[in-house]
Parts: C-alpha cells; structure tokens; sequence
C-alpha cells in the first residue's frame, strides 16, 4: 500500500527474535541480556504474514538479533515462501552454524543471504562481534554459494576498528561473487553516536577512483553500487546517515517483540501482541493505519540515539 508521502511500501523486514550469539559492538551493549519469552510463534507470524500480503508486502527480509537462533527457522521461511505474492525472501545473518543449516533453509524457500562480517581478521573479527568465529563466516559464504544462493556481505565500518581493511573488502568482491556493502555506522549503541567514527562512502570512493557506479540490482534499494574491471561482485555503499534515503523508503519493520516500527530511525512503534493475541479482528486496521503515517523521515541527524538496540529493532 501507499502511505501519505505516495510511497510504496511493499518491503517488510521482519525480526525473529531479539535474541543473537554474538555481541556486535556497533549493535548493542556488552551488558545487554536478550529476551525470548515476546517473540511471535509461527501462529502470530502466520496470522501477521496475512495481514501484511493484503497490504501489498511482495518482499521480505528475515532478520534478528539472530534468526538461526529459531530452531523453528525451517517452518517459518518455508511458510513465507508459501505466499505466492511474496517474490523475494532473504535473511540477514551472522552465519555462526550457518553451514550447517544452509541447504535446509534454501529447500524450505529461502533465497538470498546478507552476512554480517566486519573484518577479514580472525582476532579483529573476535573483538568486534565479542566472541564470533569468522572461519564460521566463511565457512558459511561458501556454503551459501554451492548452493547458487545470491550473497551480500554486510560491512559496518568503524573508524581506528577496520576502516585499514577497505582494500581487502574490495578484493573479496573482485575475486568472488558477491556484494560487499559498507554500511555507516548509525546510533544503536554509544559507539554509533560519535561521528568521529563514521567513515562516510564518499571517504572510500576518494581512495578508489577505480571504482565506476552501476544501476542498481534492485528498485528504492538504499545501496549505491559501483563495480570495477573484471569484478565478480560489486561494491555498495549504504550511507543512511549523511545521504538520506527517505523519500523512496518502501520498508516497514516487525521487531522481535511483535512492534511494528515504520522507521528505523524513529523510537515511535506500535505494539501488534495484543491484536494477535487478543484483538485479531482489529489487527488489519491497526496495521494499516502505521503503515499510512509512516514519518517522513528519519531523525539520524538529530543528536539520536535509539531508545533500543539494533538487536531488539531488528536490522
């Protein structure tokens, strides 16, 4: 549907739970504890999922905290895919196990994978996520690859963290393929609020005249994406702070405790249990009236910092 700016809105990232392995520290506080007891079961997703196809949603993005952390995972992609309306399912992923269940996921209905991998540095990597295993990572990128699985890898750069590694990064995309997408850092923990820290795409272009931009693969996508001689893969940048996206914004988030959040850089967010749970015959009309006044945009550069965690959000 179309809210009140005209824009479509037929994307639905959808958090699974706020629940992850791992400590990420652009994510969350070390501190941090993660709940289960709120997420939806695969009866309040389905309930939801009908909601959300009546209401235009073609696309969605299966994310967390950390979705391989849903033993029901297989039984969840496999009813999204059911939905002959939905035309891309994917997951975002920090591919710890992910090797293991990659081949199951793909059969159940899932189609592409975004892997969260911050560095191509084993110690770097550990002190980063707070404990990950990037053999893991790896292990799971190619795996995801046999099975002829589109891959995109998820990089938040940090000033002084790993902003040295930029240049391997572009390698990965030249010798394999797959998307490498810088993304900024954005404020979901006290290290995403010190601008000092962000390492802005055009920062990176500067280093790489080589790089020549390309059409996107995808319609309102936010990435910017450039490619070079004899790459296999491309090069994205997401820059939702210092390049705002907003007016062709097509995405709603669920978070991991049933909110729906029309924007991922506003605290605002409406709270869908009691319409599963108690309210079902008022959950469409709940639903679409968020979805009419999504903001406008987003308050980035405001001095924000989210009142939750990129985990309890959903990425």
């Amino acid at each position: 549907m179309r809210d009140w700016m005209g824009r479509n809105l037929h994307y639905l990232r959808l958090s699974l739970t706020e629940r992850c392995n791992l400590k990420c520290i652009y994510c969350r506080e070390e501190t941090d504890f993660c709940k289960a007891k709120q997420e939806l079961n695969l009866r309040e997703l389905t309930q939801l999922m009908n909601v959300m196809v009546r209401l235009g949603v073609t696309k969605v993005r299966l994310t967390g905290g950390e979705p391989l952390v849903r033993k029901d995972l297989e039984q969840i992609i496999h009813m999204v895919s059911g939905y002959t309306q939905i035309q891309d399912l994917s997951m975002t992923t920090n591919a710890q196990g992910l090797c293991d269940r990659i081949q199951q996921l793909h059969q159940a209905g899932l189609q592409r994978v975004n892997i969260s991998m911050d560095s191509l540095d084993q110690e770097r990597y550990r002190r980063m996520t707070r404990g990950g295993d990037l053999q893991q990572v790896l292990n799971g990128i190619d795996a995801a690859l046999r099975e002829d699985m589109q891959v995109k890898i998820n990089v938040v750069l940090v000033r002084g963290e790993n902003d040295n590694e930029i240049d391997d990064f572009i390698a990965l995309a030249k010798e394999y393929p797959v998307d490498v997408r810088f993304i900024e850092l954005m404020p979901f923990s006290a290290l995403g609020t010190q601008n000092d820290q962000r390492v802005l795409g055009s920062d990176v272009l500067k280093l790489h005249p080589e790089l020549t931009a390309v059409a996107p693969r995808y319609a309102s996508q936010p990435s910017e994406d450039y490619t070079g001689t004899d790459f296999k893969g491309r090069i994205g940048f997401i820059n939702p702070v210092s390049h705002k996206f907003c007016k062709n914004c097509n995405r709603i988030r669920i978070t991991g405790d049933g909110r729906l959040r029309m924007c991922l850089g506003r605290d605002e967010e409406t709270n869908l249990r009691p319409y599963l749970r108690q309210y079902p015959e008022q959950l469409y009309d709940v639903v679409r009236s968020a979805m009419y006044h999504k903001p406008e945009k987003h308050a980035f550069e405001q001095a924000y910092r989210a009142a939750r965690a990129m985990n309890q959000i959903g990425g």
